[in-house]
């Protein structure tokens, strides 16, 4: 009897699919059972050839082999996962294995894990599809009991093979084209260089933007406040000083009446369900994290913890097969200050609409939502559980009442001017009790703020009102705002440039290429990134052109249109960029250069910031020299416990902390070791594990360094 071959995407998947399937015989890079035999890949262990496999003349970068067109992408094995690879292609090999599952992760980007690997092992045997949304056992054992046949994802496959492609296309082609012109290394690609270019453009706007005084004028009635509006215009700000104060003048000492009140029931609904998009964004105003981190953190809760569903959807909506697990899923989130919510949503009968549940809103995976497996707080990290409270509340909010309150607007003559107050009685909570009764309020004019949020007296029409005080304040006009992780994600969305599964990729890719930074929350185009986008063609920086790209990418998925048609358009898209880079007559000046001198070359270094830390380069590209100026390592500070940086090379080096610590780099380990073995084996991996659990209080280092003081004094 012959087994089945199931591909996972990750080994700790590989693991946990193995266990549920009964599979315990653990080998090198895969597990046996009794039916199935488990592997996995470590993501990609395949990719598209580099241009220099193509040939020899593209080893050199030169605009004269320009634009790279090869006739036929080809797929090669990914060198540092080779041995996987072998492991995952000899089992494909292996005439015991009568058919196999994809069990890579349920999208665009796991489908083409799994098929390229398939493709460069020659697989050619029977295929099925595991397609879930959650990791639980239950959704597990539900998943290999409704496999799909792999062909009815042939069509995700060549939108995702499309996309690589594309991005091979133009990505490589303008990258060397740019590099090579300006002898920089400038990177840029179909969807990273208009994104570069709405912060640039941002940045552009708001140099230009030239502040504006403005007055406003508010009256102190008795028991509440109410703001002047212009009779025609309804405009609340004023910009001449003169007229305004003339205004005050005018209504000084004067009475006032109201002239009409009007009271509107309003009703508030809960907002939609977390798509990725929606809760990054959220994370990043709540707490700053980045999207990238986000992302991490819901595929940790997801894969290792189970307790919420696949995370890179781009849909806030459940499909109507999900509905009979809802009361399931609600206990399972019942506990803590969730279970008042809980309780009384199940208590009270789980009412859906279309808001929550509609079928055609779906494509390949629902909602961001928790599953039914119940979580244990002590094993999720404080950011974690930060991405777990999130998602648990959007989810008891969807289910709860609306909130409902009365809206009473005043509006109040004073000397033949408008005046208005408005002020709000909340009739009933509703699902902002989860939240907190201001949530949603955000949204507000800074200028109205101080009026809607108040309490109104009981009030009548005609009632005669007397005016404590007339105020004027001024203000400045504001320039546009500095995008943040959470409004770039939400322009990125309103453009659909990338998807949610590769926008945070696509961002960070820009910080690490030092073509824009984070300052505190703001992203700030650097030097690099401002003279890209204005080397770059201007087709390249087009929001608009991608957006018509990943929509056809879309159609491409859904079988709509072939995907030759469009690899034919990116070939001649990229060699118009090409041609336009070529052409071009600009100049690229180096912001980073340094008096230190290349010692092969000669030429003046480059400090720049590479993965590890950072780094001199030499600007001439051919030359390659490179020298490590710092890095972050992996010991921590005995007086801050962050990380600590290593500056220098050899016997120079030095442990530096921005807090002041320094050491030298031997001298600390040496101490580090000589206390890590005084300390005992289980000690130390008691407060390892406490490290890497939750940002550290007391990491074993701090420990280690603090005895060793101790012991010093004595």
């Amino acid at each position: 009897m012959g087994k089945v071959l199931v591909l996972a995407e990750k080994p700790s998947v590989g693991r946990e699919l193995a266990r549920v399937l009964g599979c315990s015989n653990a080998k090198e890079g895969h597990i046996v059972g009794p039916k199935y035999i488990v592997t996995w890949s470590l993501g990609h262990l395949v990719t598209l050839a580099d241009p220099e496999y193509y040939g020899d003349q593209y080893k050199k970068w030169s605009l004269d082999t320009l634009p790279m067109m090869p006739k036929k992408m080809d797929l090669v094995v990914i060198k540092e996962t080779g041995k996987q690879f072998n492991v995952v292609r000899n089992l494909m090999k292996n005439p015991e294995i009568t058919e196999l599952i994809i069990a890579t992760d349920a999208g665009r980007e796991g489908e083409l894990v799994a098929r390229w690997i398939i493709q460069k092992a020659g697989f050619h045997k029977p295929i099925k599809r595991l397609w879930i949304s959650s990791q639980t056992d239950k959704s597990i054992r539900d998943g290999f009991d409704h496999l799909k046949p792999a062909a009815e994802y042939d069509n995700l496959y060549h939108s995702a093979q499309s996309r690589a492609e594309a991005d091979w296309l133009v990505g490589l082609n303008v990258t060397r084209a740019l590099t090579c012109k300006y002898n920089a290394q400038l990177s840029a690609g179909r969807v990273q260089t208009p994104t570069l270019a709405m912060i640039v453009k941002r940045e552009e706007e708001i140099k230009r933007f030239i502040p504006k005084d403005y007055f406003c004028i508010h009256s102190d009635l008795n028991g509440f406040k109410a703001q002047w509006s212009d009779k025609k215009s309804g405009q609340t700000r004023i910009s001449e000083e003169d007229k305004a104060k003339s205004l005050v003048g005018k209504l000084s000492g004067k009475d006032g009446i109201i002239t009409d009140i009007k009271k509107d029931a309003k009703r508030e609904a809960p907002p939609l369900l977390y798509d990725l998009t929606e809760l990054q964004r959220d994370a990043n105003i709540s707490f700053g994290f980045s999207a990238k981190q986000t992302l991490n953190l819901m595929q940790r809760l997801y894969e290792e913890h189970k307790v919420l569903t696949y995370p890179r959807t781009d849909s806030r909506y459940i499909t109507s097969d999900i509905v009979p697990t809802l009361k399931d899923r609600l206990r399972a989130v019942s506990s803590g200050e969730f279970n008042a919510a809980a309780s009384a949503i199940i208590k009270s009968g789980i009412k859906t609409s279309k808001r929550i549940v509609d079928d055609t809103k779906v494509t390949d995976h629902h909602a961001i939502i928790p599953t039914e497996e119940y979580v244990r707080f002590m094993d999720l990290s404080s950011d974690e559980r930060k991405i777990y409270d999130l998602v648990v509340k959007r989810f008891l909010a969807v289910f709860s009442p609306d909130s409902e309150y009365m809206q009473t607007t005043v509006k109040i003559e004073i000397e033949n001017e408008i005046f208005t107050a408005k002020g709000k009685i909340i009739q009933q909570i509703g699902w902002k009790s989860i939240y907190g009764a201001s949530h949603g309020d955000l949204d507000e004019s800074s200028d109205d703020l101080e009026v809607k949020s108040q309490s109104l007296p009981e009030l009548k029409q005609g009632q005669k009102l007397r005016v404590l005080a007339i105020k004027l304040t001024t203000g400045k006009t504001k320039p546009p705002a500095r995008y943040t992780e959470a409004t770039l994600l939400s322009a990125m969305e309103h453009h659909n440039l990338g998807t949610p599964a590769t926008r945070a990729d696509i961002i960070e890719k820009m910080f690490t290429a030092n073509s824009c930074e984070r300052r505190g929350k703001d992203i700030f185009p650097m030097s690099k990134g401002v003279q890209l986008i204005n080397l770059v063609p201007e087709e390249l920086k087009s929001p608009e052109l991608t957006e018509k790209w990943e929509k056809r990418l879309t159609s491409i998925s859904k079988g709509q249109e072939k995907s030759a048609p469009f690899i034919s358009e990116m070939k001649e898209f990229a060699s118009l960029i090409v041609s336009r880079v070529i052409a071009s007559e600009g100049n690229y000046r180096h912001d980073n250069m340094t008096r230190t001198r290349c010692p092969l070359c000669d030429k003046f270094l480059l400090e720049v910031n590479g993965k590890k830390g950072k780094m001199l380069v030499c600007q001439d590209r051919e030359c390659g020299y490179k020298q490590s100026l710092s890095y972050v390592s992996n010991a921590r500070c005995p007086q801050c416990h962050k990380k600590l940086n290593v500056i220098g090379e050899g016997d120079k080096r030095i442990y530096s902390c921005p807090c002041g610590f320094r050491e030298k780099f031997d001298r600390f380990n040496q101490q580090l070791a000589e206390n890590r073995n005084k300390m005992g084996k289980r000690e130390l991996q008691e407060y390892m594990k406490k490290q890497e659990k939750s940002q550290p209080q007391e990491s074993a280092f701090a420990l280690a360094w603090a005895k060793l003081q101790e012991e010093k004094k004595h």
